[in-house]
């Protein structure tokens, strides 16, 4: 059960806003102050703590505000800029949402997530708060219809997509609202240093210099320390303080997996979770199809979803996701930006994704709800290969430098022999206590001290007879005697280290040179190959006489190798399973007589606490 879950109460049936009276300045809602009041209103210091909680119990069904929420909306109730950095699931959208219930006028979130906003609006209208959206979605008269609404005071919060702040017609719309706090989601948008730059972004400046009094908050889930400076100089912030929670989502586990019968390896990770939500992230369009397909014909529906679908089977795809009616989707990485799912179990990355940020943000659409959920990435160097092609075809050497740069990381990461958790946490400038998470493929593994002195030295001269040019991939297909194009074409299965080793499989090798890369008997250059060379202190001991020993995870002979162990964590459910499947029934057929995701009922939190 997650920290928020066990505070939170019932949740809130439908509600209306409170009447709306005329006060001294016009008409406006009389129990809420104006932009111009709300300084010194948010958070218990000026006496709003309780009014602030009874909303947030009211409204959203919550006892209590998850960690940094109250004191980032007691900074925007204060009319002060706020950076918020906060991990996927964390509470983000509380932050902006609820200030809009506490003071009068109109909150501006700027997102570029259509889905997201479909979302959230859902919810917000299902707890009674005046919420909609303006975004490509949206035909003519309805863009109208809405915009009518916020001229009229009938909105609190207005979720619109960032290209239409440059447009001059939204821009004139603009300046006939009370906007009391601009939110601005995926901030990370903004800058060139992060993952998904959008030139969009740049022109949110201009809600600056269109509303210089109104408090600015800028929030994204990843975003390293150059990105937050851009951020701020970019929005022209300023000084403005920056609420950064902890990267670390401890219901997640990490693994990865070398990319081997890539299907049938798919297959057994969704056949874990039979029946819970899954998302597969795929590289290309053909390959969602193709997975989607495969999944179905062996028991577990799943849709294709990518950009050459028709718009309205893209729509249908994600709402019938969305509301549990199928299971698992099979997309390219734009599926889920921003999708407000709490119950996605699995993210399965089924190629390589393009930057540690991106991988980062993708795998926290697992487990919003604070329960176990397992993120899972199938790596392999064709993988990078492919990725390789078009971040070559970028003609700007900056941009090119940026992402081959971005998927070095990955690949270190991929090949980590060490804590994946303290990685990534290290990555976004967090240290972990202690170097094992416990909820990694690595730490939960179990290692053996390995004689390894006969392998070792077969590595180590591959590595020195194929001219210490090549990454580990390649030596190892040649110690395995993998009779490949490139390898005939180079020459190596005429090579003496071609296919000697017998006893070890491509992962137990590869462990076993990352083993010799930690005891500084083989080096890896940074960049694109992770060339492999032979140092000076394994030349003298491959030239000495005596034996090695290494702690490896699974790097035991082949042939005594015991049977996979499952790399998932499994776990004795601690509810009454056939109760929770017969409450999801239920849900299901409230929500379609609502028209709202399952979700927004309850969530699979709240039917487990039942």
């Amino acid at each position: 059960m997650s920290e928020a879950e066990g505070r939170r109460g019932p949740h809130p049936h439908p509600r209306l806003l409170p009447s709306r009276e005329k006060g001294p300045e016009g008409d406006r809602d009389a129990r809420f102050p104006s932009a111009r009041e709300r300084r010194g209103l948010g958070g218990t210091a000026g006496g709003r703590g309780d009014g602030l909680h009874a909303l947030l119990k009211q409204y959203f069904g919550y006892d209590d505000f998850r960690p940094r929420q109250e004191e980032i909306i007691a900074n925007a109730l204060a009319g002060q800029h706020g950076m918020v950095i906060m991990p996927t699931g964390g509470g983000k959208s509380l932050c902006y949402q609820l200030p809009a219930l506490a003071v009068n006028g109109l909150t501006l979130v700027v997102s570029p997530l259509i889905a997201l906003m479909k979302d959230q609006v859902d919810g917000l209208q299902a707890n009674g708060i005046a919420a909609s959206f303006i975004n490509s979605s949206l035909n003519a008269a309805a863009i109208s219809r809405v915009q009518q609404m916020a001229e009229d005071g009938a909105l609190r919060v207005l979720y619109v997509a960032p290209e239409r702040i440059g447009m001059p017609a939204f821009q004139r719309f603009l300046a006939r609202l009370d906007v009391s706090l601009i939110a601005i989601d995926e901030a990370h948008c903004i800058s060139e240093w992060g993952h998904d730059f959008r030139p969009d972004y740049r022109n949110l400046a201009e809600l600056r210099d269109r509303f210089p009094d109104t408090p600015v908050m800028a929030l994204t889930a990843t975003a390293t320390e150059r990105v937050r400076d851009d951020i701020t100089d970019q929005l022209r912030l300023g000084d403005c303080p920056r609420f950064i929670s902890s990267f670390d989502r401890a219901n997640l586990t990490y693994v990865v997996r070398p990319k081997q019968r890539a299907l049938d390896t798919l297959l057994e990770l969704v056949a874990h979770r039979s029946g819970e939500s899954a998302i597969v992230y795929c590289f290309s369009r053909r390959d969602t199809e193709n997975v989607a397909d495969w999944l179905t014909k062996n028991g577990h529906p799943a849709l294709a979803y990518h950009a050459g679908l028709d718009p309205e089977l893209r729509r249908l795809t994600q709402e019938r996701f969305i509301d549990g009616e199928v299971p698992i989707v099979a997309a390219t990485i734009a599926f889920g930006m921003g999708i407000d799912k709490p119950d996605v179990r699995l993210v399965v990355h089924y190629a390589m994704p393009k930057s540690l940020e991106s991988y980062y943000q993708e795998t926290g659409r697992a487990g919003r709800d604070g329960q176990p959920s397992d993120c899972v990435m199938l790596f392999s160097e064709g993988d990078r290969h492919n990725h390789d092609y078009f971040s070559r075809q970028l003609e700007d050497p900056e941009a090119r430098a940026k992402a081959e740069r971005q998927l070095q990381q990955v690949a270190d990461y991929a090949r980590l022999d060490s804590c994946r958790r303290k990685h990534l946490l290290a990555y976004f400038g967090e240290a972990m206590e202690g170097e094992r998470c416990g909820r990694c493929d690595v730490c939960m593994a179990e290692r053996h001290s390995t004689d390894v002195t006969v392998a070792a030295q077969k590595v180590l001269s591959a590595v020195i007879r194929t001219g210490e040019r090549f990454g580990i991939a390649h030596v190892c297909d040649v110690l395995l005697g993998k009779r490949s194009a490139r390898i005939r074409d180079l020459g190596h299965d005429n090579l003496s280290v071609f296919g000697i080793v017998a006893d070890y499989d491509g992962e137990g090798l590869r462990h076993i040179a990352s083993g010799l890369i930690d005891c500084g008997l083989l080096a890896r250059e940074d960049g694109r190959y992770g060339v492999i060379s032979v140092t000076p202190l394994g030349r003298e001991w491959l030239r000495g006489t005596e034996s090695l020993h290494l702690e490896l995870r699974s790097a035991e002979p082949a042939p005594s190798r015991a049977p996979r162990q499952r790399v998932l964590l499994e776990q004795a459910p601690d509810y009454d399973s056939d109760l929770f499947e017969a409450l999801r029934v239920v849900r299901r057929s409230l929500a379609d007589a609502g028209g709202v995701p399952a979700f927004v009922v309850f969530n699979d939190a709240t039917l487990r606490r039942i």
